[in-house]
């Protein structure tokens, strides 16, 4: 299966076009895909202004922090209207603040998109704060070795970071992953 404008990619490394303005960088795929100047410019509007890009627009890559690059590729991804975006450790370079400030953003903007994401992370807390569902991978070769589900599965979503803490099944999650974690590492058929 090659590419598709089902699917929508975002890396752990920076992907811009250094080239190209914040703008022209979320443009591109509607470009390549035949859209008009105007549809692309409301497009990239809509979607830099809901990764809080909007000041930035006319900014170059080498311009900006690796936050604001992260949020500029989410746009790329999400202009395309994917019905899916998968995501392999979008914030793993990012400082602990961006990097909380990025999840609440991103599990904002997919709810308010109505969209699924299937998204590759090593760390716990990011995925018991972003998943309805965990599933837990053994490694070489990667099978699925359990699926958990979050407390929230099927309700609204925390707002915040600090509403995570609150849900009583929280630690109990946070243990069985680590738990898991550890088997996998002691465990030489994995």
């Amino acid at each position: 299966m090659g590419p598709g404008r089902d699917r929508g990619m975002v890396f752990q490394s920076y992907t811009s076009f250094a080239w190209l303005t914040v703008k022209e960088n979320v443009e591109y795929g509607l470009k390549v895909n035949g859209y008009n100047r105007a549809e692309r410019r409301d497009i990239a509007h809509h979607f830099i202004d809901r990764v809080r890009l909007t000041k930035f627009k006319d900014a170059y890559p080498d311009q900006l922090s690796g936050g604001m690059r992260q949020r500029v590729a989410i746009a790329r991804a999400l202009a395309n209207g994917p019905e899916i975006l998968l995501m392999d450790e979008p914030f793993g370079a990012l400082d602990p603040e961006t990097r909380w400030q990025m999840q609440e953003l991103l599990l904002d903007i997919v709810c308010e998109e109505n969209m699924t994401v299937l998204m590759v992370t090593h760390d716990v807390d990011e995925a018991l704060f972003l998943a309805d569902n965990i599933v837990f991978l053994s490694s070489h070769p990667g099978t699925v070795r359990e699926i958990i589900p979050t407390p929230r599965q099927g309700k609204a979503k925390p707002v915040t970071k600090e509403d995570m803490y609150e849900i009583p099944e929280y630690i109990d999650l946070q243990k069985r992953i680590m738990h898991l974690m550890r088997e996998v590492a002691h465990d030489p058929a994995c």
